[in-house]
């Protein structure tokens, strides 16, 4: 009867490498693909606030001095569009930049308020100061 003789050896270096190669792409892709899946289903940062944050920031840190788009402190510096205009400053990026950072005696919120913040309080007032302020 014929004997079979098996030989085992060793894989060579080469085929060790190709084996590793492809479980490493197959790792890398598993790992962009959850990334792009993370990114996709979390928002953005900016799409945190919305109109009612912008309202409730707008109360609890500028209502004070700014009552239905008023100004307490000065009359002519009000947040009404005309007063906006004057002043060169009737634009929503205008506003978030003086929420911000401050202008005259007001001093600026962006440590209190933070980007969104920011942001959803002079999206709030320009809608407000476009719509003329209504009382509601």
């Amino acid at each position: 009867m014929p004997s079979i003789v098996l030989s085992i050896r060793p894989p060579s270096a080469q085929r060790l490498q190709e084996v590793f190669s492809r479980g490493f792409a197959v790792v890398a892709m598993l790992v962009w693909v959850a990334l792009v899946a993370l990114v996709a289903l979390v928002p953005p940062a900016h799409a945190a606030m919305t109109s009612s944050e912008g309202t409730q920031l707008f109360a609890n840190h500028c209502a004070g001095c700014h009552i239905h788009g008023g100004n307490v402190l000065r009359r002519g510096k009000t947040l009404k569009l005309a007063a906006l205009e004057r002043q060169g400053v009737a634009s929503e990026a205008a506003i978030a930049a003086i929420a911000a950072a401050g202008v005259g005696q007001m001093g600026g919120y962006a440590n209190v308020l933070g980007e969104d913040g920011v942001q959803a309080v002079a999206a709030w007032v320009w809608d407000q100061a476009q719509a003329g302020w209504p009382r509601s």
